[in-house]
């Protein structure tokens, strides 16, 4: 069981995992920064994050899988595409023993960029 820490950094959270994990972790960061490249990465929950008009995504590694937690609206806009991952209400598990969705975590990101940019225009109106 690893230890409790607070990060302060993504490249931080990504260290304290074994090298495979960090290249998968730096994978799907790589593809959440390329489909919303105007996101902030922050850490949030101590868990890694981006950032546009509030959160958009968070994703964190756990012992079998990598969480991915695009909210519960990107979980319901994709449903059908993750039927095959163990889901909860905001929510999705990507098992560690098969490649990661990446054009699938592109477009939940775009639909929560999309969402999100939607939302602050319609506050600022």
């Amino acid at each position: 069981m690893r230890q409790r820490r607070r990060f302060n950094t993504i490249d931080e959270y990504i260290g304290t995992f074994p090298k495979g994990i960090q290249e998968v972790l730096q994978e799907l960061r790589r593809a959440v920064r390329k489909a919303a490249p105007e996101a902030e990465e922050a850490i949030s929950y101590q868990i890694p994050t981006f950032k546009l008009n509030g959160n958009l995504v968070h994703f964190a590694a756990f012992k079998n899988h990598i969480g991915f937690f695009p909210t519960s609206s990107g979980i319901r806009a994709f449903k059908k595409e993750l039927s095959g991952y163990e889901l909860s209400k905001g929510t999705v598990r990507f098992p560690l023993d098969k490649p990661l969705p990446l054009s699938l975590v592109s477009r939940i990101v775009k639909f929560r960029a999309k969402e999100n940019l939607a939302k602050a225009k319609k506050s600022n109106i």
